[in-house]
């Protein structure tokens, strides 16, 4: 891609890559409403989306009286994963428009998830994807600091050996654009108008880009950023 204005390309995986938000939160909200916290699965998108549940640990000991352990979470983990080897769709236009992209940028494409690593590579694996992102997997588990902080932003630019200001991240949530952008990446929001993705406007007020309806549109987005911007 001689005129782009970007060296590589980092997605986001949870609600851009893969459909799993729902998947995810109708296991958190049986869980939370087995310490006495009751919340329907919105109201449990609305508080956890894009972050990641160890960090809410201070919130749930409030609604509670639990102090969360690494025994709970762990438990959290694989109940989800079950469920995820299950019921994990890719969102619509994803798989295609990555191929394309994985081929515009020779391969210079990474994941930048705030999941656990094991979580991102089954959700891959699942929707086949992984050959196109296997060694250039990032964890926010793995960084000092989750999203909206930079850190794993940072982590995959380097991985690609790219400036952070030379990359293209995609994102669906305002805490992710916020990593990106705090990270010094162009930033494109996802945003279909579903449950589990922040709205157009809420992602335009954190500052992206450029906010966009359907994966279909990414490859050619990215393609004419440099000389045809919206």
């Amino acid at each position: 891609m001689p005129h782009s204005p970007f060296d590589a390309v980092l997605f986001d995986c949870d609600g851009v890559l893969v459909d799993s938000e729902r998947i995810t939160h109708i296991v958190l909200v049986q869980m939370l409403d087995a310490l006495g916290w009751t919340l329907s699965v919105d109201e449990a998108m609305g508080i956890f989306v894009g972050k990641m549940v160890k960090d809410e640990a201070a919130r749930i000991e409030r609604h509670t009286g639990f102090r969360v352990t690494e025994a709970w979470l762990e438990d959290f983990r694989a109940r989800r994963n079950a469920a995820l080897e299950r019921d994990l769709v890719e969102i619509p236009g994803a798989p295609v428009a990555v191929r394309a992209v994985h081929t515009a940028f020779d391969g210079r494409i990474a994941v930048a998830s705030g999941a656990d690593r094991r979580k991102v590579e089954l959700q891959l694996r699942k929707v086949d994807l992984l050959d196109c992102f296997e060694g250039r997997i990032f964890s926010g588990h793995e960084t000092p600091r989750s999203k909206p902080h930079p850190d794993v932003y940072l982590a995959a630019a380097a991985g690609l050996n790219a400036a952070p200001q030379r990359c293209a991240v995609i994102e669906d949530t305002v805490t992710g654009a916020r990593a990106g952008l705090a990270a010094g990446a162009t930033v494109f929001g996802y945003s279909p108008g579903t449950p589990g993705h922040s709205s157009a406007q809420a992602l335009r007020d954190a500052g992206v880009a450029h906010v966009f309806t359907d994966m279909a549109q990414l490859p050619a987005l990215l393609a004419g950023w440099g000389t045809h911007r919206p």
